[in-house]
């Protein structure tokens, strides 16, 4: 029987029955003995990514029990690949570690972020896929298997979109503790912008910059270590108090700005774990392009702002460091990532979607694999020089497609 259970944003609804596996040992026996097995994890996909709406049954990892186990000779942490950063993190800072960086939201899990390049910002930093060290993997025979850094298949392996496994857990990379400060600019004009983008994306650890495509930039919000706290930015002001990117957001789920240190895991994320992030209500999309395109790409989003307005609440650029992992959107090349929160409102969101694409593919912009787009296989293979590869693999790994689905037949066939 199908289940009702629906997706954080509520515009997709699960159709599988959902099995929530109580250890290893137990998900390898589902696994084993299903057709088609899907991975489900804080279900922060805007998409049909881990459905089996054709029929499958799909595992849920939260009630596997929260494992973050440090080696700090190795300067890794072995974690419980279904539980959410928010609890990684806390478990980590109480043990004195950290993470190089986090997502915006703290309540996504390790395995969902890392399987579709979930990143957080800086023009040093990676995506959350660049941490890992190794996966352990059950794979369409029930087998647990383990891939490490160095291995063959290791950057075929990690942004895999669930297609080639299921991710019981990982191990991280991770460094002492440190302290971070966030400051929010506002008011950052457009000629400012054209002038000094890549000077203000690289003024401090972790940059995001909120724009309506109206006025300029509304705000910078700066995400400071180590000293690198600038004092002004190219025209914008330090806001006077606590804002949110959203118009009429609640303040309370944003976290502490105005310059005050505090622990990694209490900056890095632009909302707070005990909190509903963003406004909830929502759909979001990204796409990732070279930087090199970055201006080309401000000045076709300013053209398209009567497009996109009566559907955008805000979009949000921010920079990821050039990987290795083959399905990743910064495969091979440092980018610019454009992301949209949209109105929850699915057809008139996926009415512009075409309009957005046609401005950004040809600059080489690759989709986030669990936000809404478009773009089907034939424009996303020219994109990822590594797309043939990642087939071979999966067809050594999941001849049967035990973890196939429409959502991967659309992209990667």
């Amino acid at each position: 029987m199908a289940s009702a259970e629906n997706n954080w944003a509520g515009n997709h609804t699960y159709r599988a029955r959902i099995e929530r596996v109580r250890s290893v040992e137990h998900l390898q026996e589902v696994v084993a003995a299903a057709e088609r097995v899907r991975a489900l994890g804080t279900r922060h996909s805007f998409t049909d990514l881990a459905d089996l709406p054709d029929g499958g049954v799909l595992v849920s990892l939260a009630d596997l029990p929260p494992v973050v186990e440090v080696d700090s000779a190795a300067r890794t942490a072995r974690v419980t690949a279904g539980t959410a950063y928010g609890l990684v993190g806390s478990r980590l800072q109480e043990q004195g570690w950290a993470l190089a960086n986090l997502a915006s939201l703290p309540h996504i899990s390790v395995a969902g972020a890392v399987a579709t390049g979930t990143h957080g910002s800086g023009v040093h930093n990676g995506s959350l896929a660049t941490a890992v060290a190794a996966l352990e993997v059950v794979g369409a025979d029930g087998e647990l298997r383990t891939v490490r850094r160095g291995d063959a298949d290791f950057h075929g392996s990690v942004v895999s979109l669930g297609a080639l496994g299921v991710v019981t857990h990982a191990t991280l990379d991770v460094e002492p503790s440190y302290d971070v400060r966030q400051t929010v600019f506002t008011g950052l004009p457009w000629d400012a912008v054209e002038a000094e983008l890549d000077a203000v994306l690289s003024s401090a650890y972790s940059v995001s910059l909120f724009t309506r495509w109206a006025e300029g930039i509304d705000q910078v919000w700066v995400k400071s270590r180590d000293g690198d706290v600038p004092t002004e930015l190219c025209g914008a002001s330090p806001a006077g108090a606590t804002v949110h990117m959203l118009e009429g957001g609640d303040c309370e789920a944003v976290t502490a700005q105005l310059g005050e240190p505090g622990a990694w895991l209490e900056r890095l994320p632009h909302f707070r774990m005990g909190f509903t992030p963003s406004r909830g209500e929502e759909l979001q999309s990204e796409y990732l392009l070279p930087r090199r395109h970055a201006g080309a790409a401000v000045e076709r989003l300013r053209a398209l702002r009567d497009v996109v307005a009566p559907v955008l609440q805000v979009s949000e650029l921010r920079t990821v460091a050039a990987d290795e992992h083959w399905l990743s959107s910064a495969y091979g090349e440092d980018v610019l990532g454009v992301h949209f929160t949209w109105a929850r409102e699915p057809e008139r969101v996926h009415a512009v979607l075409p309009a957005v694409e046609e401005a950004l593919l040809p600059l080489g912009a690759r989709p986030h694999w669990g936000k809404c787009f478009v773009a089907e296989r034939d424009r996303l293979e020219p994109l990822y020089p590594r797309m043939g590869d990642f087939r071979k693999l999966r067809d050594r790994l999941d001849p049967d497609r035990t973890f196939d689905n429409a959502f991967l037949r659309r992209v990667i066939g």
